[in-house]
């Protein structure tokens, strides 16, 4: 049996909160590893925090300037001389375009680091599954991402979340949300298949966990509608009517919804609210405008019409909330089309899953405090379409 073969069967064995002590045991073993740290992501997407101990003991490490987050936002190993002669590899753990955090891993002699980096970073992938499929027996890997203590509202919407980011030969995907450990009524959601890509920004009503609980039934009603097949003007129109027998009206929902033929290059549009669209194209960014219909909820068995939208290989779409483009500076100028135009332009060569966080950088130097007074959203959409042949 190979040292490979050997990690996967330790990793797919293991008890679910056992994950880290596994692949410590077989790096060890298998490949002299002396030193193995798991590190989560954030929910700011801010710091790497370390698994190893409960409560922390390790200090977390930077996304922005350090070796483990420099594989993290390449989404490539990194290797790092210990100056000692020992060496230190850095590797992506990510499920699917979805970047979960690094594991950094010291072995005796950059010889061996140079030898076994793929391999070391193909068992790196692997943890990333099991992790995934550990948290829901487990809470370990969710308290390590805590930098802070989440309130009860952003506790409720990451858990609707299908991921932040996602990649497809088709398609690259990436969104956040702000503020991370407080945020309220904003949320995203995804689900692909074979050939098509279904997609919804929504922008909720309300603040705490009211507002949690508004977005939580409308999620849940488009994702029962749309998993009943049907397509996304009817899904709009099961979920405000699900919507509006609850609140009668009092409160609703914008929601941006998407339904995309992979293989054609078009997609169905349902504008039901106030998320809005900007495109780059060939150096270009320009809004783009749809049919404005009713929130979901706000009035009885309303009728929902979508509208036709071609993409075009090497579009970048990013939907933005109104916590983005409506955003106030301390002299109450609101952010708007031009200043989000810019930094759309100035991530360009970004890939898709960094340039959420990145355009909200941006928005907190434009609103001039740390902590916004409104959820913020932003979803990047990087469009290759579908290949002949």
């Amino acid at each position: 049996m190979n040292r490979f073969v050997t990690a996967e069967r330790a990793l797919r064995t293991a008890a679910p909160h056992e994950l880290l002590d596994a692949i410590r045991a077989v790096l060890a073993d298998q490949y002299g590893a002396e030193d193995v740290e798991l590190f989560m992501a954030d929910y700011g997407l801010t710091v790497l925090q370390p698994v190893s101990v409960l409560p922390h003991t390790m200090e977390p490490v930077s996304v922005h300037n350090s070796p483990a987050g420099r594989a993290f936002g390449s989404q490539s190993p990194y290797r790092e001389d210990a100056g000692d002669g020992r060496a230190r590899l850095h590797l992506p753990v990510s499920v699917r375009g979805d970047r979960l955090g690094v594991l950094s891993v010291t072995l005796p002699g950059t010889d061996a680091a140079r030898e076994w980096e793929s391999e070391l970073a193909e068992i790196a992938s692997v943890l990333g599954h099991e992790v995934v499929v550990a948290e829901r027996d487990t809470d370990l890997y969710l308290q390590a991402r805590r930098r802070d203590r989440l309130t009860l509202a952003a506790e409720m919407q990451w858990q609707l979340l299908p991921g932040r980011s996602c990649s497809r030969p088709e398609y690259e995907l990436g969104a956040q949300l702000e503020p991370a450990y407080a945020i309220y009524g904003d949320n995203f959601d995804w689900s692909a298949t074979a050939d098509r890509l279904m997609l919804y920004v929504t922008n909720g009503m309300g603040e705490g966990v009211e507002a949690s609980l508004l977005t939580s039934l409308a999620i849940n009603a488009l994702r029962n509608a749309r998993r009943a097949g049907i397509s996304i003007a009817d899904q709009a129109a099961l979920a405000d009517q699900a919507v509006y027998a609850h609140y009668r009206g009092r409160s609703y929902l914008s929601v941006l919804m998407f339904d995309f033929d992979l293989a054609a290059g078009r997609a169905s549009v349902v504008d039901a609210g106030s998320p809005q669209l900007l495109r780059l194209r060939d150096g270009k960014v320009e809004r783009v405008v749809f049919e404005a219909q009713l929130p979901l909820g706000m009035f009885e068995e309303t009728d929902y019409v979508a509208q036709d939208f071609p993409v075009e290989p090497g579009d970048r779409l990013v939907c933005v909330s109104d916590g983005v483009h409506a955003v106030a500076s301390p002299k109450g100028e609101s952010y708007g089309d031009a200043a989000l135009a810019g930094a759309i332009h100035a991530t360009r060569l970004l890939p898709a899953a960094e340039v959420p966080r990145a355009i909200l950088r941006e928005l907190t130097g434009h609103r001039g405090e740390a902590v916004p007074d409104d959820d913020a959203l932003v979803m990047c959409l990087d469009w290759y379409g579908r290949r002949d042949g």
